[in-house]
């Protein structure tokens, strides 16, 4: 059964119980009607919250949405949706600049891929990361350092090792998105990736792997022990 805010006492109502128990005991539901602000003549904000919810099955899902799906839901125009995206982005960000804090030590591509996939999530278009460690295998930072179209990325070494000096890092290791879902390298990924460590040992910091990304998957020359490297 659902009842209009206006119908809601006053203390209970989403706003007031954030300023009287503190956000962090808000349920899911009113945290979003906090951000809805209004709902319809048809539906009110708890409803309309409700119905987000339910479309995308829970907020982990609800980080992927897009513009356009959101404005299928009825009662949420343009700027609620942008605030929506918007709201979710600094989420992200916040999260990801807490954890670049941390020097986490990632010793496994799979450790890495599962640490950084959260970045290619729903892109596309591809985008080359590079993540560069210390001499203990600890991530120091992650460096977007291109976006290209949907099937090619080109990355002069020149900007892969400025970052490196920069930041006095001992390896890298590289990543990149293929937005079609297949994670096999192609021609151009192997040419890449060889050329790449070959650059690598010559300046003294190794390019330990390349991580080719997708959605649900990923695949490591270091792990495939490719004939390239």
């Amino acid at each position: 059964m659902y009842y209009k805010v206006t119908e809601i006492p006053l203390s209970e109502r989403p706003r007031e119980r954030l300023v009287n128990v503190g956000a962090e005991n808000l349920s899911d539901k009113e945290l979003l009607a906090i951000l809805l602000k209004t709902g319809t003549k048809e539906k009110d904000v708890n409803m309309l919250a409700t119905e987000l919810l339910t479309k995308y099955g829970s907020l982990q899902k609800l980080e992927n949405a897009s513009l356009q799906s959101l404005l299928e839901i009825k009662g949420i125009g343009k700027v609620k949706a942008i605030e929506i995206i918007g709201i979710i982005e600094l989420g992200k960000r916040i999260w990801y600049q807490t954890e670049e804090k941390k020097l986490k030590k990632l010793t496994t591509a799979k450790a890495i891929w599962e640490d950084s996939k959260y970045l290619f999530v729903s892109k596309n278009q591809e985008c080359f990361y590079c993540l560069y460690f210390d001499n203990k295998q600890r991530l120091i930072e992650r460096k977007l350092l291109f976006m290209g179209t949907i099937n090619r990325s080109v990355v002069h070494p020149r900007e892969i090792f400025k970052e490196a000096y920069l930041l006095s890092a001992s390896s890298i290791v590289c990543m990149h998105n293929h937005p079609s879902g297949d994670p096999h390298p192609s021609h151009e990924d192997i040419i890449f990736t060889k050329n790449m460590m070959e650059i690598g040992k010559m300046q003294g910091i190794p390019v330990l792997d390349h991580i080719i990304v997708t959605d649900y998957e990923y695949y490591s020359f270091y792990e495939k022990h490719h004939s390239c490297i």
